[in-house]
């Protein structure tokens, strides 16, 4: 079931090693990242829309402080991203999916099908698929850590060179 609701949102962007990226958030938490751009500009398009009068970001959810963090990943430095994302986002299976994606360590891959496996759903590797291609919050929920059954590259928003390129930067 897909929890819709009207939110108040604020966006930034900031600029890192690889290009521009995108935070948006709610009172409840992260809304969505972008990955990176090339301009501000694009950046912006691929963000909701601010409101007029940004939220407050919930605890635990520093604007500031994630877009530092942003930047030094980019630059290649390990670090954990923790901050809340909006819980009302994303089907039951969704959450389950992203959470398990969530958890993959820095320089690790899974396949689609151990997700499913592990989310409860062993014969779903298509709809893990279709989980990480709506994933709002890639970095935060490390979607080009997910590869086909064969260790393949498949799938990625950011295009299978960005995929290749962030794997390879955290295998460093």
């Amino acid at each position: 079931m897909s929890r819709k609701r009207e939110v108040q949102v604020g966006t930034t962007v900031c600029e890192t090693a690889y290009g521009w990226v995108g935070i948006a958030w709610s009172e409840q938490g992260l809304v969505a990242l972008t990955l990176p751009q090339l301009t501000e500009a694009e950046t912006l398009e691929k963000l909701p829309v601010a409101s007029v009068k940004a939220p407050q970001p919930p605890p635990g959810l520093d604007i500031d402080a994630l877009a530092e963090k942003l930047r030094r990943y980019f630059e290649g430095e390990t670090l954990a991203f923790d901050e809340p994302l909006d819980p009302a986002l994303g089907t039951d299976f969704q959450q389950r999916v992203w959470a398990i994606t969530r958890a993959i360590p820095r320089g690790e891959t899974r396949t689609y099908g151990e997700i499913a496996r592990e989310a409860g759903s062993p014969g779903a590797a298509r709809a893990v698929g279709q989980s990480m291609a709506r994933n709002p919050w890639p970095v935060i929920v490390p979607c080009h850590r997910v590869v086909g059954h064969d260790g393949r590259l498949t799938g990625f928003g950011g295009g299978l060179d960005m995929k290749e390129r962030m794997l390879e930067m955290e295998r460093v």
